[in-house]
């Protein structure tokens, strides 16, 4: 059974708004099934098949016709959007959906070629909340990371450890012949695992290039590669200093928990509540419902981590609509006092610039305490605005 998207409603808005749609994200995360449920009237066009391929470059004016059509891994063939602009120019009333699953290159020549005549829409894997809705309950925080999002795993009923093994084999590393020449696949594959070792932790390019033998240069390439496959996601420091001297280096996280535990053989969730990752993938998951939440429903938030050089750090802090919002994510499930003291110490020293301070937990229970919400995880996406703006 397909489980409804959330971001349904901002899709069909922006295909109301632009005669193109773009629909990125990565791989699996269930584009081609969105739009082809949203908009059946228009014919479907898959770039992965060869000859379908070939057609596309030999005679692009014919493979696209007049009317408008879906246009899936719209990537493999990126000559086609000058075509498309041409088309949406000349004839107002056709209509494209494009998809495609590399992130930097793509958006760059959409923004090129399309400006001003597409809508974008970033689909990452299914959040916590549409798996609730589509009837999968998640019984506990180390369930819900285990299983990360991707659709597949729930509407085949496909063992986690099983799907995470062959996405990697497949998808990660023929995506990375498309964007790198990688002749060292297995240094690419430690790597990968060498990254999902140090989620929740500042960047530090040199000891990642060390452990995984390459140089930092090659480091920093296969680093843009994953952002591009959408599969890491780099977290920067928020830049007001509040008097305090900074930290500058990123925090490193993974768009998908599920695949980050495959990454760290973590394949049950008894494993999960003792691991020294435990507290970082809950972090990590936290994260991903902010952004899932954001992207779904064409909220413009910018999240950053705050940290000094004396030990004071925020977890997150979310800029949305104007307003500042401080979060800290504890993978406890027990409300205490100490949850509070971090925000507590931080709301001091940021005085009116903040609005908003919430600890998020892994238990199930909401609280407000001293001025400070305290939330389940399973509430995160309440932290961003949800309704579409008309």
């Amino acid at each position: 059974m397909l489980i409804p998207r959330q971001s349904a409603l901002f899709a069909q808005q922006l295909a109301s708004w632009f005669p193109v749609l773009a629909v990125t994200g990565p791989r699996q995360s269930g584009k081609t099934t969105l739009v082809r449920q949203l908009f059946p009237q228009l014919p479907y066009r898959s770039l992965e098949d060869p000859d379908i391929r070939a057609y596309a470059e030999e005679d692009p004016r014919s493979f696209l016709g007049s009317g408008g059509m879906i246009v899936d891994e719209v990537q493999r063939v990126p000559g086609l959007l000058s075509y498309i602009q041409t088309i949406v120019d000349t004839l107002p009333n056709s209509s494209f959906i494009l998809t495609g699953s590399q992130n930097f290159a793509l958006i760059e020549r959409i923004s090129q070629s399309l400006a001003g005549r597409v809508g974008l829409l970033t689909l990452l894997p299914l959040s916590i909340a549409e798996l609730q809705a589509g009837g999968h309950i998640t019984t506990s925080f180390e369930q819900a990371a285990l299983q990360g999002g991707y659709p597949r795993i729930f509407e085949r009923e496909i063992p986690p450890n099983i799907f995470h093994a062959n996405y990697m084999g497949t998808y990660i590393e023929r995506d990375v012949r498309m964007l790198k020449n990688i002749g060292d696949l297995s240094a690419f594959q430690r790597f990968v695992r060498l990254c999902a070792g140090r989620i929740g932790q500042l960047l530090n390019l040199s000891s990642l290039a060390t452990d995984t033998g390459i140089s930092v240069n090659t480091a920093k390439s296969w680093l843009s590669v994953l952002e591009a496959g959408y599969i890491i996601q780099l977290l920067r420091p928020y830049h007001n200093n509040f008097n305090k001297r900074l930290t500058k280096s990123p925090k490193l996280y993974f768009l998908d928990t599920g695949l980050a535990c495959w990454l760290l053989g973590i394949e049950h969730a008894t494993q999960l509540q003792h691991h020294h990752a435990r507290g970082a993938l809950f972090e990590n998951l936290v994260l991903t419902e902010l952004w899932k939440t954001g992207f779904n429903t064409g909220r413009r938030i910018e999240t950053y981590f705050w940290r000094d050089h004396h030990g004071l750090e925020v977890d997150c802090l979310i800029e949305d609509a104007g307003r500042l919002r401080a979060v800290e994510m504890k993978s406890t499930a027990t409300i205490t006092t100490d949850l509070l003291r971090g925000l507590q110490r931080w709301r001091q020293l940021a005085g009116e610039e903040v609005t908003d301070a919430t600890v998020i937990y892994a238990g199930n229970q909401m609280e407000q305490r001293s001025g400070i919400r305290v939330i389940p995880y399973l509430d995160t996406g309440q932290l961003v605005k949800t309704e579409v703006e008309p």
